[in-house]
């Protein structure tokens, strides 16, 4: 009665303060002893295989029945034997160590130097030919070592850089935040691309200043394109009036060869029939690249060998 008594105002403890977070780190540590009992129905045969005290595998067992309120095994002298309510435990137990056994191989392979795994995210205009000749040339010397790839805008990918999602990223403009670690790597001109029957098509250079009277296509706010579209239109002197927003490159260079505007944007991985390509004389139109990590974060071997590579591409991240 008064086992019955403690276990149920243990159980209304843990309902009345949210507390699957306090089952678990009570119950957690005694499941393996559990496991190991239910297994072999014999505790001392038990504690030698999982090389613990008798005493402490007993205790173990008996504060697993008090917290649960149900009593697990029959004992039999030495020996014990599955209620019941032993068996049903015992099925979800095995699943649930199962599952933690598999996580706990994935994070051990995800972090071995040979095949571990890194998590990579970059601009979408970096996929195409940047990010798949960086990858090779890192897998002459590292050839198991696997990447999780992750394409999207900068200001996206750090925040899953924030979520712990990310391990590394290449982005632009180079962030500058307290929280994060970034290096600068390279920086990428940048080109006014209009429609190949435009007034400035003959040319093969030109100040931004001549497209001040120019409908512009750009990518839509929150890119680092956008606002360095945005900064340098200001320092030319005028503010670009805007008639499409995209989230792509190539998207916008369709745009641009059908006539519908101008943009500011890097070289393409591949010419594009109906555009030409200017270069920017004035301001100085680039935008910098660079890679950015998690403050304090410790990197896994594998991470760390890829970082360590990105930093030695300083200044040839880009291709010619």
């Amino acid at each position: 009665m008064v086992h019955q008594q403690r276990s149920a105002a243990r159980l209304s403890s843990f309902s009345d303060t949210s507390d699957a977070e306090d089952i678990v780190t009570l119950l957690a540590p005694r499941l393996a002893y559990f496991a190991g009992v239910a297994r072999t129905e014999h505790v001392t045969r038990a504690a030698q295989e999982m090389q613990v005290p008798q005493s402490t595998l007993s205790r173990a067992l008996v504060r697993l029945e008090e917290d649960l309120g149900v009593q697990l095994f029959a004992r039999r002298g030495r020996t014990v034997a599955l209620t019941p309510a032993g068996r049903t435990f015992l099925a979800s137990v095995e699943r649930a160590l199962a599952e933690i056994e598999r996580a706990a191989e994935e994070v051990r392979a995800d972090a071995d130097p040979a095949v571990g795994k890194v998590a990579f995210g970059f601009l979408h205009t970096l996929g195409a030919e940047t990010v798949p000749g960086l990858i090779h040339a890192f897998r002459a010397d590292h050839p198991r070592v696997r990447f999780s790839l992750v394409q999207n805008y900068g200001e996206a990918m750090l925040e899953r850089l924030r979520a712990g999602e990310l391990d590394l990223c290449l982005t632009s403009p180079v962030p500058d935040a307290p929280d994060l670690v970034a290096r600068r790597l390279d920086e990428q001109k940048l080109r006014l691309v209009v429609p190949a029957d435009h007034r400035l098509a003959s040319r093969r250079r030109v100040r931004l200043a001549e497209a001040a009277d120019e409908t512009f296509v750009t990518l839509e706010p929150g890119y680092g394109m956008r606002r360095i579209t945005d900064d340098l239109c200001r320092e030319a002197g005028f503010k670009p009036r805007i008639a499409f927003e995209g989230e792509e490159a190539e998207t916008l260079r369709g745009l641009v060869a059908a006539g519908l505007g101008v943009a500011l944007l890097p070289p393409p991985a591949v010419p594009r029939p109906g555009v030409v390509e200017l270069t920017v004389t004035a301001p100085r139109a680039v935008r910098e690249i660079g890679v950015a990590w998690l403050a304090g974060h410790v990197d896994t071997p594998p991470v760390a060998a890829f970082k360590k590579f990105l930093l030695s591409r300083r200044g040839r991240l880009l291709p010619d």
